[in-house]
C-alpha cells in the first residue's frame, strides 16, 4: 500500500487506549544567579506548558493522526486531574472512558528547565492502589470499549491501571475476538499470555523480558554503538518464543528500529537524521502511528516506516509532542517523491535545506539566550530592497540585541503575490537582506506564515509592519506560545514595492511594449 493511502484511512480507524495516564508539566524560565541560600540556580519563570503524558499521550497522538481515541485510564480527584482533563479536550480526546477516583493521586511529571536545560523533575503519584469498586469498573469499561473500536494500544509505565486482572482480561477478548493489539510495557513478561500483533520495547526492555544478565555491552545503545543485525535478530527470536505477539519491534533510540516477524523476515529501520529538540514522548508518537498503520492494512515495514517518520517529527518538537496527520502526510509525500526519483525531489531537497538552516540557528540563538541578549525577528519577501525595508529594519533592531530576518522563498511568493512575483530570486533577496549591517542572521522560509518558524527560533519579540492589529496575525498564536512578544512599526508612507514595480511599470509602457509584472497590494515590509 501507498503510505498516503495508509494514513488517510487512520481517518476510518476507532483505537482503545488503555494505561497509566499522567501530566507533563514544563516550567520554563532564565537563571543568571545562584541562590544565596544554596548552590543551585534561581529561576525566573518566562512560560508554562502542561501537556497529556503517558497513555494519554498516546491518546492524542491517535487522535492528531486523525483516528478516533478512546482513553481507558485512572485518575484522582485532584487539580492534576482537572488540569490533565483540559490538555485532553484541547487535543479533542473524549474524556468518556476515563475513571475518576477521589482516593487516587492523579500522576503529574513537572519538568524544570533554565534557559532551555533541565534542572529537576519533580514526580507526583506512585503505583495507583486500585480497590475492587475501581477495579471492577476498569474491567466493564475494557470490556464495553473494546467491543466497539478497531485496535488496542497498550502504554503500561508500571503505575498500576494495567493490572494482572486487567492483562487477564485483555488475552481472553484476543482470544474470542482478534483484533490489532500493540504492547508498550516497561515488563513485557506481564503480558505472556496475550495474543498481541505486536509489542515495542526499548533494547533495554526486550533483554530484561528475556531475563539477561545486562553486561556493559548492554548499554551500547545509549552510548550510540551499533548493535550488530546478529544480535538484535537473537534478542527478537527469543522475545517471539517467550510471547504470544506476531511481530517484534525493538526502538533504538538514533539507532532506528529493528522489526522482526514470526516468518523471520527482519528489516533495521534507521532513525531520520534530525537534531532532537526533545525525545520525550516520541515514542507514543511511534506507538500511535504503527498501530495505527497496521490495522490500516500496511505491512510491518511499511507500518514501521510510518511510524519511524512520526517519530522524527515528535523529536523535532519541543516537550511532549503530538503529530498531525497532515504533517505526515506532508513528509511521507516528499519521502515517496525521492524514492520514486520524481521531480518533487528537488523539492524535498529544498524543504531539507531549510530544515537544516532553522535547526542550526536555533542552536546558535540558544547561546544568545543563555548569554542574555534579547532576539527579534521579522520577516517578508524584500523584492527591490529599498528604504522603506533598510528604514523597517534598523526600527526592528532597536527593540533588541539580535536580529533575525527570515524571507519569503520564491514558491511562497508565488502562492502570495501571483506568478508575476517574484522580481528578483530568492538567493539574491536573501543575499541583499544580509548585507545589511543590522541584519544578525537571515535565512528563507517556505511557509505562508511564519508560525512553524518561530516555534522553532523562540523570539523575544516578532516585529510586523503596517497597521495591523495582533489579533489579525495568524502567526500570532505561535509567539504567545513562546512566550514573545508582537510589536506593530508604521512604514514609511510611499514606500513598498508594489509602488516601486507601478512605477516601473508605467514608464516602461509609455516607451515600450515591454510590461512588468505586478500584482499584489502594498502592506507589510515586502
Amino acid at each position: 500500500m501507498a503510505f498516503v493511502d495508509v494514513v488517510s484511512a487512520f481517518r476510518c480507524l476507532r483505537a482503545l487506549v488503555i494505561g497509566d495516564v499522567m501530566l507533563d508539566t514544563y516550567l520554563e524560565g532564565t537563571a543568571t544567579r545562584l541562590c544565596q541560600e544554596g548552590p543551585v540556580p534561581v529561576v525566573t519563570r518566562r512560560a508554562e506548558h502542561r501537556l497529556p503524558g503517558g497513555a494519554a499521550n498516546v491518546a492524542a497522538n491517535v487522535q492528531s493522526l486523525g483516528a478516533e481515541a478512546l482513553l481507558l485510564g485512572v485518575v484522582g480527584c485532584d487539580s492534576a486531574a482537572s488540569l490533565l482533563r483540559t490538555t485532553l479536550r484541547r487535543a479533542q480526546v473524549s474524556l468518556d472512558w476515563l475513571l475518576a477516583d477521589p482516593s487516587l493521586e492523579t500522576l503529574h511529571k513537572v519538568r524544570i528547565l533554565a534557559d532551555g536545560q533541565y534542572v529537576v523533575r519533580f514526580d507526583e503519584g506512585d503505583e495507583l492502589q486500585l480497590g475492587p469498586v475501581l477495579l471492577e469498573r476498569l474491567l466493564t469499561a475494557l470490556e464495553a470499549a473494546y467491543a466497539c473500536c478497531d485496535l488496542v494500544i497498550v502504554s503500561d509505565y508500571r503505575y498500576g491501571v494495567v493490572s494482572d486482572q486487567v492483562i487477564t482480561l485483555l488475552a481472553q477478548l484476543q482470544a474470542r475476538r482478534p483484533k490489532v493489539l500493540l504492547i508498550d510495557s516497561k515488563a513485557l513478561g506481564r503480558f505472556r499470555s496475550v495474543p498481541a500483533t505486536v509489542v515495542t520495547p526499548n533494547y533495554l526492555e526486550a533483554r530484561l523480558c528475556l531475563a539477561e544478565r545486562l553486561p556493559v555491552a548492554a548499554h551500547a545503545v545509549q552510548r550510540g554503538e551499533p548493535l550488530s543485525e546478529t544480535t538484535l535478530r537473537q534478542l527478537g527470536e527469543g522475545l517471539l518464543s517467550s510471547l504470544q505477539c506476531s511481530a517484534v519491534v525493538i526502538t533504538l533510540a538514533e539507532q532506528g528500529a529493528f522489526l522482526l516477524d514470526r516468518r523471520g523476515e527482519a528489516y533495521h529501520l534507521p532513525a531520520s537524521a534530525l537534531q532532537c529538540a526533545s525525545e520525550v514522548g516520541a515514542g507514543d508518537s511511534f506507538a500511535a502511528a504503527l498501530a495505527l498503520a497496521l490495522a490500516a492494512g500496511a505491512s510491518l515495514i511499511e507500518a514501521g516506516v510510518i511510524a519511524s517518520e512520526a517519530a522524527a517529527l515528535a523529536v523535532a518538537q519541543r516537550w511532549t509532542a503530538s503529530v498531525r496527520q497532515q504533517e505526515l502526510l506532508q513528509r511521507l509525500g516528499l519521502r515517496a517523491a525521492l524514492e520514486e526519483g520524481h521531480q518533487a525531489a528537488s523539492s524535498l531537497a529544498q524543504e531539507i535545506s531549510y530544515s537544516l538552516e532553522r535547526q542550526r540557528l536555533a542552536a546558535l540563538l540558544e547561546q544568545e539566550r543563555r548569554a542574555g541578549r534579547r532576539i527579534v525577528f521579522t520577516n517578508g519577501i524584500f523584492d527591490l530592497l529599498h528604504a522603506g525595508h533598510v528604514h523597517f529594519l534598523r526600527q526592528a533592531k532597536a527593540l533588541g540585541d539580535v536580529l533575525i530576518v527570515a524571507v519569503n522563498s520564491d514558491r511562497s511568493v508565488r502562492r502570495l503575490r501571483g506568478e508575476g512575483r517574484p522580481i528578483t530570486t530568492e538567493r539574491d533577496r536573501l543575499a541583499l537582506v544580509k548585507a545589511l549591517d543590522m541584519v544578525d542572521h537571515a535565512l528563507l522560509f517556505d511557509e505562508e506564515t511564519p508560525a512553524a518558524l518561530i516555534r522553532c527560533l523562540r523570539p523575544h519579540v516578532h516585529v510586523k509592519g503596517g497597521d495591523y492589529r495582533t489579533e489579525e496575525l495568524p502567526e500570532a498564536e505561535a509567539v504567545r506560545a513562546v512566550g514573545g512578544q508582537v510589536v506593530i512599526l508604521p512604514l514609511l508612507p510611499e514606500r513598498s514595492t508594489s509602488a516601486v514595480i507601478e512605477r516601473i511599470r508605467a514608464s516602461t509602457e509609455a516607451c515600450s511594449p515591454v510590461r512588468v509584472a505586478a500584482s499584489g497590494e502594498g502592506g507589510d515590509h515586502e
